[in-house]
């Protein structure tokens, strides 16, 4: 990925955003099915018995998912003590992102790096494109290289991999940023016009959903 094409991205991704704002302000409080979240003719297993799992379906690379981190974290701060949140990272584009993900989830760093990750390629214009830049990168950030590169080729990354995959297939996760609810629900802000701050009212209201079911 070059330069140019990285900054046309950015500009997109900008572009879509404030267009989104818009339209979210106009749309009606209540999300219409079909059109603002589909759902899942399967349901797909979670892996937090008793609590609704929200999924985010992410790619580093994405400009779309960089701008919606400072949402997110606004949002994730206001979730119920009954709601886990998990990030799965897509394999788009060759795998080597979601290793740098497996890879720092299964060194408990995950959650403390990925902002600095997501700004290494979309600040700095580092792709990250291979074991060596990243390994590199990993350096710069304070690891050990040597167990960060043997975490990148465990079993465990790997396995965190498969079911990624397994879970991208089976919310049918085709763009990102997405968001499955519960094993039962997608939406998006592509779905609801560009808009961080509606798709997450959305997910809000799936979730409003699920809490009524439980009753």
């Amino acid at each position: 990925m070059n330069r140019r094409n990285f900054s046309y991205q950015l500009i997109c991704g900008a572009l879509l955003a404030a267009s989104g704002a818009v339209r979210s302000w106009a749309q009606p409080a209540t999300p219409d099915e079909g059109i603002d979240y589909r759902t899942l003719r399967e349901i797909v297993p979670t892996s937090s018995p008793g609590k609704i799992e929200v999924l985010e379906f992410f790619w580093y690379a994405c400009p779309h998912c960089y701008h919606l981190e400072p949402h997110l974290a606004k949002w994730k701060a206001s979730l119920g003590a009954d709601v886990v949140f998990r990030r799965v990272h897509v394999a788009f584009r060759g795998d080597t992102h979601q290793k740098i993900f497996y890879t720092l989830e299964a060194m408990g760093r995950a959650e403390a790096l990925n902002a600095k990750v997501f700004d290494e390629i979309h600040q700095r214009n580092n792709p990250l494109a291979g074991l060596p830049d990243a390994a590199e990168w990993a350096r710069k950030q304070g690891l050990d290289v040597a167990k960060f590169e043997a975490a990148w080729n465990s079993f465990g990354v790997q396995t965190q991999q498969k079911r990624a995959n397994a879970l991208v297939a089976g919310y049918r996760v085709d763009g990102v940023p997405t968001f499955g609810i519960n094993g039962r629900y997608v939406t998006s802000p592509a779905m609801v016009g560009g808009s961080h701050v509606r798709a997450l009212q959305v997910v809000d209201f799936l979730i409003a959903q699920e809490r009524k079911a439980k009753r």
